[in-house]
């Protein structure tokens, strides 16, 4: 009845699975009522979207030849009709302003009007060439689309906000590249690409990509494991059924949660392989030990449950604390991923605890060659020298031990809490350096927003406030990693110099003599390029400074904005009537990544408090929570000090490694401490025999969930994005150095420091569970031995 009940629940959310899907959402990290995000919505709300243009790039100088200008014109005009696109800016299409005078009404009016630069494409190079330098003298373009010094150009691809939120960006974007596609391979000119919508597009396929070979893999890597250490494919198989139905019950929690496949979702699976194939291993590996002490198959299953299905249980409770406390997170991705890895998790537990005793209860019992793993000699060996380690040298041990975490608190201290853009991609990446691309042309293509409050209606269109921004914006351009700015400062000096017949030495603002002409032109324009409503509010009050920054990182945008470009607002603006903020989709990014540290530091904390509360209910005694969580924090310390040796910086897929290692690692110490309680009981309290039993029965189990454990999180360094490089091969070296923590300082810490007295008025919680310590479990009497003499 039970495994019906399993297949009734996992066809049910197989069924499920199928309503899952993908997000395409840029993930809201800061919360809806940060201050700065209060500020990002109003900008939004009043200037439109700054993250949804996709830039290409071109630095070939035989772009300029007729032919490929012809065809780089063709590309533009391709982009256009793309549905989903609803601009498209590059070089072939530039519009420039020219001053004309038309009768309308009978009156003569003065007018700028736009004609395109390249109304058709000329047959002659020496044309094609004066028609660029008279797209190069129009300076308002010069930094943004073309660059002057090296002959660099991009092409600037705007998406429809509605479809960048949607599944349809995928198609859009697909479209887009495979129209660029095409003009590569017709000319052999290498394009680049960036821009968040691009970036967004990348890491969604790779995701999906990555989701179906860490599955493939960790069930590989697990299942040939298990092969090598129980030699026998039932061993193999049916814990892996086990994973294949919790797998079916992750992707079936994410959809009756509403949730939705992001980057740490899509982890969950591969994840859930990993750490739900130990529950099977100890359980086998018991299974096993019972047999061969008395026979008795149905006994040795019962017994599974009997005596480490509750330890089992708080194993899996301590594991899936380590994912459960970032649903204490403001941050929705995070709440996500920690509460449906948790929940599952403990699912595994349920999972495991019926199937294994079930399905092994209808199959023959395990043969000599199954047990054989029982009596590995080389493993034997490897405990035989713990055990005399800990019992001839644990001095040297809490030396070393102490050595060790004295240089990992060093390395500790020299971790930086660094976060980029594109963290998660590798230097090689092509997206990586294609950003490198734009950052080296055009000072790079990240949005970076800065709103000028002039504090009364139509107050952009007063001169002196206009001067005063000028004088802001050269100085923002003077920036290194800063491209330059436009705004509608920008078009009204692009005006001026279109009133002088577009010579590049008159872009600048309207001065005392010209102001009166120039404006007889503006008052009559209609602005057709929608150029008010993008850079200046309905009011007329605020106006939008648009930057393109480099990826330069956290602390050094912490830097350009708190101690480079706020004191200049202060020099410049010091009268007070013109307020200005800075906002944008990049400094979100920045400050929602430190908010996820914050986050996560706190959901370690928690995870830290809880685990050492269920070693205070289990063990009742202070000691007991000290001994246990010594072990499980020195590797810990080690995982930091290497971070900070290496340089590799604090950032939220570094920081997530923490709880969830700590999690997985006590269970080790629960584990060997369960069977040390034990133990005790049944060799009359002496400690040394106590740890040495229980080194020898449950070392092998540590062992073989230790080596799944390293090698089931070290296939997540073969992924493409950063941060799962990070969490799969820190966790690996955590996990691995938890085992030698947990089989080597934790006997000594408990043959230093526990006498093995024990209240007998007092039961901790461990001591409460059937049977759990009574001698006549493991000393069974033989009824058919039993001779009855008469008298």
């Amino acid at each position: 009845m039970l495994l019906v009940i399993l297949v009734v629940i996992t066809a049910f959310m197989g069924y499920q699975a199928q309503f899952v899907n993908w997000s395409f959402n840029l993930a809201n990290i800061v919360p809806a009522d940060d201050p700065e995000m209060v500020h990002f919505k109003d900008f939004q709300q009043t200037f439109g979207e700054d993250g949804n243009i996709l830039a290409i790039g071109i630095k070939d100088s035989s772009v300029y030849q007729e032919t490929n200008f012809r065809k780089l014109s063709y590309l533009t005009s391709e982009l256009e009709k793309i549905k989903g696109v609803s601009n498209v800016l590059g070089l072939t299409n530039l519009q420039m302003l020219m001053k004309t005078t038309v009768i309308e009404n009978g009156k003569e009016k003065k007018k700028f009007k736009l004609q395109p630069i390249f109304p058709e494409i000329p047959e002659s190079k020496v044309k094609l060439d004066s028609m660029l330098q008279e797209a190069m003298n129009l300076r308002v373009y010069s930094g943004q689309l073309i660059n002057i010094q090296n002959g660099a150009n991009m092409i600037l691809v705007s998406i429809d906000k509605s479809v960048l939120n949607s599944k349809v960006r995928n198609v859009v974007i697909a479209d887009i590249l495979q129209v660029s596609d095409a003009f590569v391979n017709d000319t052999n000119i290498k394009l680049h690409y960036a821009g968040l919508p691009y970036v967004r597009y990348t890491n969604t396929v790779k995701v999906k990509k990555e989701l179906n070979l860490f599955l493939v893999l960790s069930l590989i890597v697990t299942g040939f494991i298990l092969f090598l250490f129980f030699r026998s494919w039932q061993a193999v198989l049916f814990p892996l059924i086990i994973i294949g139905v919790i797998v079916i019950w992750v992707i079936g929690t994410l959809s009756l949660f509403e949730y939705k496949i992001t980057l740490l979702t899509g982890l969950i699976p591969p994840i859930i392989v990993v750490i739900g194939i130990p529950n099977s291993v100890y359980m086998l590996n018991k299974y096993h030990q019972e047999y061969i002490s008395h026979g008795d198959k149905n006994r040795a299953l019962g017994n599974i449950i009997r005596r480490i299905g509750i330890v089992t249980l708080i194993t899996n409770f301590t594991t899936a604390v380590g994912f459960l406390v970032l649903g204490f997170t403001d941050i929705v991705i995070l709440r996500e991923f920690g509460i449906v890895a948790g929940i599952n998790i403990l699912a595994t537990f349920i999972v495991s605890l019926i199937m294994i005793p079930v399905v092994f209860s209808y199959l023959p019992a395990p043969s000599k060659k199954h047990t054989k793993h029982l009596e590995f000699k080389p493993l034997d060996k490897v405990l035989t020298a713990f055990d005399l380690a800990v019992h001839r040298h644990k001095y040297i041990i809490f030396f070393v031990a102490g050595v060790i975490s004295a240089i990992s608190l060093y390395g500790v201290s020299k971790i930086e809490a660094v976060s980029y853009m594109v963290d998660d991609l590798p230097e090689d990446s092509p997206v990586k350096q294609d950003l490198y691309f734009f950052e080296q042309n055009f000072s790079g293509v990240m949005p970076l927003e800065i709103i000028v409050d002039t504090g009364t209606k139509k107050g952009v269109q007063n001169l002196k406030n206009l001067r005063k921004i000028d004088e802001f914006e050269k100085f923002l351009d003077s920036l290194e990693h800063v491209s330059q700015p436009i705004s509608v400062v920008s078009f009204i000096k692009a005006t001026r110099q279109a009133f002088y017949n577009n010579n590049p030495d008159q872009y600048e603002l309207p001065n005392n003599r010209d102001k009166a002409f120039i404006l007889r032109y503006l008052s009559e324009e209609t602005d057709e390029s929608g150029i008010s409503t993008s850079f200046v509010d309905s009011t007329g009050q605020r106006l939008r400074v648009s930057l393109k920054i480099a990826d330069i990182g956290s602390k050094k945008l912490d830097s350009l904005v708190n101690d480079v470009i706020k004191p200049k607002v202060a020099e410049i603006f010091a009268d007070g009537k013109l307020k200005v903020m800075v906002t944008g989709t990049t400094l979100l990014f920045i400050k929602g990544n430190k908010f996820l540290i914050e986050n996560l530091i706190t959901s370690m904390a928690i995870a830290f408090f809880i685990i050492a509360v269920i070693m205070g209910l289990l063990f009742r005694n202070f000691k007991m929570i000290v001994i246990s969580l010594i072990p499980n924090i020195i590797p810990l310390l080690i995982t930091g000090g290497m971070m900070g040796f290496a340089g590799i910086p604090l950032k939220p897929s570094t920081a997530l490694i923490f709880s969830i290692a700590f999690g997985i690692s006590v269970d080790d110490s629960i584990h060997f401490l369960a069977k040390y309680r034990q133990e005790l009981f049944l060799n009359r309290f002496f400690v040394p025999v106590a740890v040495s039993k229980s080194l020898r029965e449950t070392g092998a189990s540590m062992i073989y969930t230790s080596i799944i454990l390293f090698f089931g999180f070290v296939i997540f360094a073969a992924s493409e994005f950063g941060g799962t490089v990070a969490l799969g091969a820190l966790t690996s070296t955590t996990l691995l150095m938890a085992m030698f923590t947990n089989l080597i300082v934790l006997p000594a810490l408990l043959l230093r420091f526990d006498t093995g007295k024990r209240d007998v008025q007092s039961h901790p919680l461990i001591e409460t569970f059937p049977e759990f310590y009574h001698e006549h479990d493991d000393e069974e009497i033989d009824l058919d031995k039993i001779e009855v003499n008469k008298g």
